[in-house]
C-alpha cells in the first residue's frame, strides 16, 4: 500500500517532506531546494520499495508543479545525504535512470570528489543550484561521510543526524566535537543570516529531557523540528559534561548517546 509522504512547504522554493510512521518508525525529514538550474534532494528516507514510499513520485510531481512557472527542460535534480545509514538513503534505488540526475554516492570518497571537498573535513565547498547556493560543510562523527548543508536563501542549517531533537548517536567523539566546532565556527560567520536548525528526526517528548523509546510509531506529543542556532552551544558543553553509566548525557532538547 503506498503511504504519501507529509509535505510542509516551508517557502515556495523549499519543501520540508517526512516519511510517514506508518512506513517506517524512525519517520525522517528530508528536504528538496529548488534553484533555477536544479533542485537538490536531501536524503532518500528508510523504505526502498515505492509502494511503501513514493519518493521518485512525490519528487517527480513536486518538480514538475516548480518546472510550470519555471520553465527548464534541462532541469537537474541532485539526490544527496546528510550521511549514509540506512533511513537515510533506501530510497536512492528509485531515482536510478531518471534523466538529468545526479545521485550522489555515500562512501566520504565519493562525497569528496562531488562536491570539491579536497581539504576534507577542515572547510566547506559551495554547490550552486543556479542563483541559490549551498554550503556544503564537513560533519563526520555520528557517520564517517556526513555533511552539513546551509542554504542561504532559507537561513537554514539542515544538520542530518548531527544535531536534531532526539538522540545524537556519537560513534566518533573526536570526530564529532570537531564537527560541532566548524558549525559553531560556521554559524559565527555567518551571523544573523542563519537563522534556523533542522536536522531528520524529531525523538523527544514535549516534557524536557524525555525522549520517545526506539521503535516508536506514535508520537502525539513531539516537539517541533526547528532549533535555534545557539542549540550549537549547548551540544557543545554536553560534550564536555560527565556520562551517565547507560552512555548518555541528557539535556532538555536533546541527548547525546555515546556509542565508540
Amino acid at each position: 500500500m503506498s503511504i504519501p509522504l507529509e509535505i510542509t512547504r516551508l517557502s515556495p522554493s523549499t519543501i520540508q517532506l517526512r516519511q510517514p510512521k506508518a512506513s517506517h518508525w524512525e519517520a525522517p525529514f528530508l528536504f528538496l531546494l529548488f534553484g533555477t538550474d536544479r533542485a537538490l534532494l536531501l536524503d532518500t528516507g528508510a523504505t526502498a520499495d515505492p509502494e511503501r514510499l513514493p519518493l521518485r513520485e512525490t519528487v517527480d510531481g513536486l518538480i514538475a508543479d516548480w518546472l510550470r512557472t519555471h520553465p527548464n527542460s534541462e532541469y537537474e535534480l541532485v539526490v544527496a545525504h546528510t550521511h549514509a545509514h540506512g533511513d537515510h538513503i533506501a530510497g536512492d534505488g528509485q531515482f536510478a535512470g531518471r534523466p538529468h540526475t545526479s545521485v550522489v554516492g555515500t562512501r566520504v570518497e565519493e562525497v569528496i570528489a562531488f562536491f570539491g571537498l579536497s581539504d576534507w573535513p577542515e572547510h566547506p565547498a559551495v554547490l550552486p543550484l543556479g542563483d541559490r547556493n549551498i554550503d556544503v560543510i564537513p560533519g563526520p562523527g555520528h557517520e564517517p561521510s556526513a555533511v552539513v548543508f546551509f542554504d542561504r536563501e532559507s537561513g537554514t542549517l539542515f544538520t542530518g543526524d548531527t544535531v536534531y531533537p532526539g538522540r545524537l548517536y556519537i560513534r566518533d567523539r573526536v570526530a564529532f566535537r570537531a564537527t560541532i566546532d566548524r558549525l559553531i565556527a560556521f554559524r559565527d560567520a555567518a551571523g544573523p543570516d542563519l537563522t534556523v536548525l533542522r536536522g531528520c528526526h524529531v525523538e523527544m517528548t514535549s516534557t524536557p529531557g524525555v525522549d520517545y523509546p526506539v521503535g516508536t510509531v506514535d508520537q502525539p506529543d513531539e516537539v517541533p523540528l526547528d532549533l535555534p542556532p545557539e542549540i550549537l552551544d549547548d551540544v557543545r558543553l554536553a560534550l564536555d559534561a560527565a556520562i551517565d553509566p547507560s552512555g548518555k548525557v541528557v539535556r532538555d532538547r536533546f541527548i547525546l548517546s555515546y556509542e565508540d
